[in-house]
């Protein structure tokens, strides 16, 4: 349960014209007296992208005000954290490298200081520079956007500060698998086969992943757990083939555990029914 008055809800636009709104007044860059704390995004997990669906990781922090402001007045005030690559302010100012909050909701917890809770905005679109590039599937930084405005609206002063935080984010992967025959006789050969892909943010398309450790899954029909009971390589197309022995009726299913630069992929699980 969320506690404390809501304070500022903000709407982050996307694209060019979001960019120029809210990271061009930085350039007047100044020490704005604004501390962001205790920023958390994904859950600290890394943040795994495919090549078309938009993905909003979720984020929170906290921020205390300087004198002379007041969570009760959001309009004089704002500051979120967002990711980027290589310098902060080439970021910050082209929108390249760089990805920020969708949006972002504010509690008041007392007259300067409140908790934030919101999303991170990804979009592999080719018209977006979030993830334009293979090379993305890396360790992103952590920074923080600050800005005090005048009471007439105008900007007072804006920073970027830098954070020793960092979150990785993964290429999607996919994994498919067929068992054959269906049904099976007991004691005769069961063969599996599937198809591991990874996203390739260059070409927006799912590529074959070659030469990787892929586990072949069982679980056993009225019971609730996977079991491995072997691991395959894949083909220079991605391919997965192996034969277990028919013994009971139940489900199988290939995982794979994912690397530095790829996310986890687990496939549907085809049924055998054994006679």
């Amino acid at each position: 349960m969320k506690t404390g008055r809501r304070t500022v809800a903000v709407a982050t636009l996307v694209g060019a014209l979001g960019l120029s709104v809210l990271n061009a007044p930085v350039a007047q860059a100044a020490d704005t007296g604004i501390t962001v704390s205790d920023i958390v995004i994904n859950k600290g997990k890394p943040i795994v992208v495919g090549t078309t669906k938009t993905v909003e990781p979720p984020i929170s922090f906290n921020i205390a005000l300087p004198s002379g402001y007041s969570t009760s007045d959001p309009s004089r005030y704002d500051a979120y954290p967002f990711l980027y690559r290589g310098a902060i302010k080439t970021a910050a100012d082209t929108g390249e490298n760089f990805i920020q909050p969708g949006s972002y909701t504010c509690y008041e917890t007392d007259s300067k200081h409140a908790r934030c809770e919101g999303d991170l905005y990804i979009d592999p679109h080719p018209s977006q520079e979030h993830v334009d590039s293979n090379s993305d599937a890396t360790t992103w930084k952590v920074g923080v956007s600050l800005r005090l405005w005048k009471a007439d609206g105008g900007l007072k002063t804006g920073e970027l500060e830098t954070r020793s935080a960092t979150s990785q984010l993964k290429r999607a992967a996919k994994v498919t698998t067929n068992a054959t025959p269906e049904p099976v006789a007991v004691g005769k050969p069961i063969t599996v086969t599937g198809k591991l892909t990874r996203a390739n943010w260059s070409t927006k398309r799912y590529d074959a992943y070659s030469g990787r450790t892929v586990s072949l899954q069982f679980r056993a029909k009225g019971t609730d757990t996977y079991k491995t009971v072997k691991k395959v390589t894949t083909s220079s197309t991605g391919g997965l083939k192996t034969t277990v022995t028919a013994s009971v009726d139940g489900y199988y299913r290939w995982v794979y555990y994912g690397n530095s630069t790829t996310g986890v992929a687990t496939s549907a699980a085809d049924y055998v029914e054994v006679r």
